[in-house]
């Protein structure tokens, strides 16, 4: 071991966890024993014109992510160096242990399959005899999105306003487009307040599921009806991102995407499409809340066209 004299009581447990790891217990043991606070380790990585940000050091030894990029590698190099390990110290505990280490970011949806989705879509809600304009306005939406510890779409929840504008209006039909790969007839549907889950209808090829929420009550022009309703999902692969269509311009969205404690992503961004033809537009840096692990938009008054989150693992 290179460690100073003065790191003597901690270097046998060092060593301990040097040798079995896993690299994040391994990474904080040493920062521990060299007794040097984040921003210092920031400090050095930065003279050697390494940069590595003191939240990712954080959630490099927390286990929250694992270094991968050729630039972090390098930064972990840096690291044994700095904290005064043997060579290859940290790398080795780095090295992947099985084809499923590091998963595969999956393909964006095409072009096509979205085109493809918004067909069965028109199709689906044909058979439970709805029309596209279901007779209600949005006042206010909001939405929450779980990611799960694989990464995957665990499920949803709605909270949403809505003003009808035609007399009669008794039902919502909401919408799930899973990720590629999900099994729509394995979703489940919760009506949570104020309606109850009327005819469920799904496409296994594209994923799309539309569900009935019947009200208590048939609205007036006018009247307004709050209501919650959610999705259980977790069928499908690693996700990357979350989109809402917006058929009709008005009213208030905010959409929250919250991660799973050990899967947290690198980065995440806002994004915005007139439409499903139309290039992506409006993309924004979102910072990852590190108490809630979660990022937010909102949209005082939404437009016709397409919003969402995405994000990027590694």
């Amino acid at each position: 071991m290179r460690l100073g004299e003065r790191h003597k009581e901690t270097a046998p447990a060092l060593e301990a966890v040097l040798r079995t790891g896993p690299f994040h217990l391994a990474l904080r043991a040493a920062i521990a024993a060299r007794q040097l606070p984040l921003h210092r380790v920031q400090h050095h990585l930065s003279r050697q014109g390494i940069k590595v940000g003191v939240t990712s050091l954080s959630y490099w030894q927390q286990g929250a992510r694992r270094p991968q990029r050729p630039e972090s590698m390098r930064a972990v190099r840096a690291l044994e160096e700095i904290l005064e390990l043997p060579e290859e110290a940290l790398i080795r505990l780095l090295a992947p242990v099985g084809p499923a280490t590091a998963p595969q970011r999956p393909a964006a949806r095409s072009y096509r399959s979205l085109v493809e989705a918004s067909g069965v879509l028109e199709r689906l809600l044909t058979e439970l005899e709805l029309p596209l304009d279901g007779g209600l306005h949005t006042v206010g939406h909001q939405e929450r999105v779980r990611i799960g510890p694989r990464r995957e779409l665990l499920g949803r929840e709605s909270q949403h306003i809505v003003r009808a504008h035609r007399n009669g209006v008794d039902r919502y039909v909401a919408i799930h487009h899973g990720d590629p790969g999900c099994s729509p007839g394995a979703v489940v549907v919760h009506a949570l307040e104020n309606c109850r889950t009327g005819r469920v209808r799904w496409d296994e090829g594209t994923g799309v599921l539309v569900a009935e929420l019947l009200f208590d009550a048939r609205l007036r022009t006018g009247d307004t009806h709050l209501f919650g309703y959610g999705f259980e999902d977790g069928t499908a692969g690693i996700s990357t991102e979350y989109v809402r269509g917006f058929s009709f311009a008005g009213g208030q969205y905010a959409l929250q995407v919250r991660f799973a404690d050990d899967a947290l992503p690198v980065r995440c961004h806002r994004f915005a499409q007139q439409s499903t033809a139309a290039p992506r537009g409006g993309r924004q840096e979102l910072t990852l809340s590190g108490l809630h692990r979660s990022v937010h938009v909102v949209e005082p008054q939404v437009r016709t066209g397409l919003l969402g989150i995405g994000w990027d693992w590694e």
